[in-house]
């Protein structure tokens, strides 16, 4: 199992690995061995996952998820298939613990009452300044 965050924990049925060809040059290997990884991880139906952590995960990703929920991570920086797995699996984890954190609740204030003075203050000046460079007709 895969850690999510401290008390979390996400299946590993719910996460697909898939090898396949990586893009660019390769060597005599480029056409025989499939080094990159494509990972998929249903966001939508994730049953791990809380529905607030998996709310805000769906809106941190936005346009990065497919029609169907899913989340594709394409790993390809390093030439072998574990390396690459652990880069895949790391981005997934970072954005897992992106989404766990709740964003912290606005506390509405007021104005103190000397900003509010000073506002009007400023108006004020800044309309009189205005009169005085209209013609008097």
């Amino acid at each position: 199992m895969n850690k999510v965050n401290a008390n979390k924990l996400l299946k590993d049925a719910e996460i697909k690995l898939q090898f396949i060809r990586s893009p660019g040059p390769g060597g005599q290997n480029v056409n025989k061995v499939e080094t990159a990884v494509l990972l998929r991880f249903d966001v939508q139906h994730a049953k791990s996952l809380p529905e607030a952590m998996r709310q805000r995960l769906l809106i941190l990703l936005g346009h990065q998820i497919t029609r169907q929920g899913e989340l594709l991570i394409k790993a390809s920086r390093h030439r072998t298939q574990e390396r690459n797995k652990q880069d895949a699996l790391s981005r997934l984890q970072t954005w897992l613990d992106r989404a766990s954190i709740e964003p912290k609740k606005r506390k509405k204030t007021k104005p103190p009452k000397s900003a509010i003075e000073n506002r009007l203050n400023t108006k004020k000046r800044h309309s009189e300044k205005k009169a005085l460079r209209k013609n008097p007709e």
